[in-house]
């Protein structure tokens, strides 16, 4: 992925910036329809990134629940969700600009109201422009899981990372995972286990069954056909205060 801090104006900071970032650098360019939706619908759809909190009502024109995806990738999940819960404002995080325009595409098409997007990094976003306690359910599906060993470390479920994502959560909010890479799947559970912020809404195993609100991808299915396993998560946000 590249970080752009909106889809005409890319800037990518210096690495050293952060030890946590929510995505890599990809190669690839926006088809002719994905860059005019680039152009045309997002001042419709687009939200661009400030280190000033947001005003979620002003910018839906409403007061609902509010959901974010993290790195939603062609958005064909987040897409799913929106039309399938109009009762909800979501918010999609991506900083991929073909992605984006493909999304844009299919909210033109399905006519969404319900449905806005932020082209920038998500660590900054959940720290500067989401309110603490702004959204009701959190969606990271197949985040790169780094299966280098060496690379681990670069992982987005960290430690540090779950303490942003829990600022941003409500109190019994919702935070959704899902990887196809099982020993990622063990570390996601690791580290969110041991955090008192949330609680694994699994019975023993640790793992859910696949939300039926989270779609199949084009990449799941491929995945299932070799016989690929996906490991899917779900916490729910703890009350710190609580007893």
């Amino acid at each position: 992925m590249t970080d752009a801090s909106s889809p005409d104006n890319p800037a990518s900071p210096p690495a050293s910036r952060r030890s946590i970032r929510s995505f890599v650098i990809r190669a690839g360019r926006a088809t002719v329809g994905q860059q005019r939706a680039l152009e045309e619908l997002w001042p419709k759809y687009g939200i661009e990134f400030s280190a000033q909190p947001l005003d979620l009502d002003q910018t839906f024109g409403r007061r609902a629940p509010r959901m974010l995806e993290i790195g939603f990738g062609a958005g064909e999940a987040m897409l799913a969700f929106a039309q399938a819960h109009p009762e909800l404002d979501c918010i999609g995080v991506e900083v991929h600009k073909p992605g984006v325009g493909h999304l844009l595409l299919g909210a033109e098409t399905a006519g969404l109201s319900n449905l806005r997007v932020i082209c920038h990094d998500a660590v900054d976003v959940l720290q500067q422009q989401l309110a603490p306690g702004s959204l009701q359910l959190i969606h990271i599906f197949f985040p790169d899981p780094w299966h280098k060993k060496r690379h681990h470390k670069r992982r987005l479920i960290q430690p540090e990372f779950v303490e942003i994502l829990a600022r941003s959560l409500a109190i019994g909010g919702t935070l959704r995972l899902a990887t196809d890479w099982e020993h990622y799947a063990m570390h996601m559970r690791e580290v969110l286990d041991a955090s008192p912020l949330f609680a694994n809404e699994a019975a023993e195993t640790g793992f859910v069954t696949r939300n039926e609100e989270r779609p199949l991808t084009r990449f799941e299915r491929r995945g299932q056909r070799l016989g690929h396993g996906v490991w899917d998560l779900s916490y729910r946000r703890l009350d710190p205060a609580a007893p």
